[in-house]
């Protein structure tokens, strides 16, 4: 039987990252918090520290990355609900 394999943003990685070079903890237990694999975050480590797969850029201002993301899926989910309210309407039902 295979295994799925996860998959992580960059994001993800880099805050993993984050936690462990500057978290004063061991990377067992930051591994085990987040779920994972100790090996796996040890990697992620390892890989950043050589330079060969540098963690993606947290957004400096994730308050207002958020903020604008709420405006967003307001907008589209007033744009769903309209479509669907129009749809409902034409079929007659």
């Amino acid at each position: 039987m295979s295994r799925v394999r996860r998959r992580y943003t960059p994001e993800y990685k880099a805050e993993a990252i984050r936690l462990v070079e500057h978290g004063g903890r061991p990377a067992s237990a930051i591994a085990r918090e987040l779920g994972l694999s100790a090996e796996v975050l040890r990697t992620w480590v390892r890989q950043a520290r050589a330079g060969r797969a540098p963690p993606a850029e947290v957004p400096e201002n994730l308050e207002a990355e958020n903020r604008r993301l709420r405006r967003e899926l307001t907008q589209v989910t007033e744009e769903r609900d309209i479509l669907k309210k129009a749809t409902v309407d034409s079929t007659g039902q």
